[in-house]
């Protein structure tokens, strides 16, 4: 089992997140923590660095528009950024880190990131996830 997972796992349950799963093969944890708004997210600890992933919404139909007023708030977005999934069919909170100095102040940072990017424009991810 690596340090840095095992780091990262402490960091974790100090930033008082739910592990929902635990991979130690994989070097992934699934996390919740309902009163950010955040659950089923992905913390994947790949090599030197930390990737922070969540589904957002699926997209329903190629909304141009959409894809702009995304990229507009991609420019506002503290860390991490809205990104596509490989199939181009899903929109998902994506944030890396390096792992060989993380400290749980950076950790903690991009985590509150995604919290305030749910709760200040949350209303137009459900909009858009109608689109």
């Amino acid at each position: 089992m690596s340090a840095n997972f095992e780091k990262v796992k402490s960091y974790l349950l100090d930033l008082e997140f739910n592990i929902l799963k635990e991979d130690k093969d994989e070097q992934l944890f699934v996390i919740e923590k309902e009163e950010a708004g955040i659950s089923n997210l992905i913390v994947d600890c790949e090599d030197s660095i930390l990737i922070i992933e969540g589904l957002l919404f699926e997209i329903t139909s190629k909304n141009g528009e959409m894809f702009e007023e995304l990229l507009v708030k991609n420019r506002e977005i503290v860390h991490g950024a809205f990104a596509l999934n490989q199939e181009r069919t899903h929109v998902l909170f994506r944030d890396t880190l390096q792992l060989e100095n993380l400290d749980i102040n950076e950790l903690e940072g991009s985590l509150n990131s995604l919290t305030l990017l749910l709760s200040e424009y949350g209303s137009e991810i459900l909009r858009f996830s109608k689109l």
